[in-house]
């Protein structure tokens, strides 16, 4: 792919604790505009793979090797300085739980004016005029009522239009979004999503987005990349997975997933044999690297 904003090459990270391998070798690209669904069980490796990007790993997880390009600028090797300016202007974050992610008791002017006027420079009454124009866009309702709301007087669904609307208000070229709509009931689960595609298509903002829910992905992604104990299993459009995927761990996932069309239907998991040459030939693989 070309004309990416963000590339990693053959990432591996490893655990100091017990040695576990954490990220094996991941590759993936995302252009600019793109979505890209990280999608996995738990301890698939997709969590991982965001806190590498933002730089935040837990200290007793390292890097051994690889590559992570964003805008033509290898992360790995910037001093702390930059990263955390392009942390805080070019990359951003809509975590997973609204309510805590917000700050409990400051209101939501301060929570989204602080981030213009100090990454922006903007004085007060232009930072104030930009949230509410960024309420505005995310589409809640009485923009001025919520500013001068605190995060636990909000539904849960504002409360994560909210979030989102601070990830855009710096107009970053990429957003990390980690399962932002777990918490969220299916109808404001749908909203959510379709405006964050209005927003991405608006700003020509570039999306990972960290999910298990394959029905998310076919609403929201471009590409899909899967995952399995930290090794990339099959990528590919979000057309060419869903409907010809080729993989018999891709292919028993979407079959385990409920089916609206057969709501009768039992649930059908991954056969255990799929799950047991998987991690074989990973046993195989880490050999084969470290051997």
């Amino acid at each position: 792919m070309t004309n990416s904003i963000l590339k990693i090459s053959d990432l591996h990270a490893i655990s100091d604790l017990d040695g576990r391998r954490i990220l094996r070798g991941v590759s993936l690209d995302v252009a600019p505009g793109q979505t890209l669904g990280l999608v996995g069980e738990s301890g698939a490796g997709k969590s991982s793979i965001a806190k590498a990007l933002l730089g935040i790993l837990p200290r007793t997880v390292r890097i051994a090797s690889g590559r992570i390009i964003f805008d033509g600028r290898d992360l790995r090797e910037l001093p702390e300085r930059e990263l955390n300016r392009i942390f805080g202007d070019q990359i951003a974050l809509i975590p997973q739980d609204p309510l805590t992610a917000l700050n409990p008791g400051r209101r939501i002017e301060r929570q989204l004016t602080d981030g213009l006027r100090l990454r922006r420079k903007l004085p007060w009454r232009q930072a104030r005029i930009r949230a509410l124009q960024l309420l505005e866009e995310v589409r809640i309702r009485e923009p001025e009522r919520v500013m001068r709301s605190f995060p636990h007087e909000l539904s849960g669904g504002m409360r994560q239009r909210v979030l989102i609307a601070a990830a855009f208000a710096l107009e970053p070229k990429l957003i990390i979004a980690d399962e932002p709509t777990t918490a969220l009931d299916v109808t404001v689960q749908k909203q959510v999503l379709r405006l964050m595609r209005d927003l991405q298509t608006h700003h020509r903002t570039a999306i990972v987005f960290v999910t298990h829910d394959l029905g998310v992905v076919a609403q929201i992604c471009d590409r899909v990349t899967l995952l399995f104990e930290g090794r990339v299993v099959e990528a590919g459009t979000t057309a060419e997975m869903l409907e010809t995927p080729q993989h018999p761990y891709t292919k028993a996932l979407i079959a385990a997933g409920p089916r609206y069309d057969r709501p009768d239907a039992g649930l059908q998991p991954v056969p255990d044999g799929i799950i047991s040459a998987l991690r074989a030939d990973i046993v195989a693989s880490d050999g084969r690297t470290h051997g």
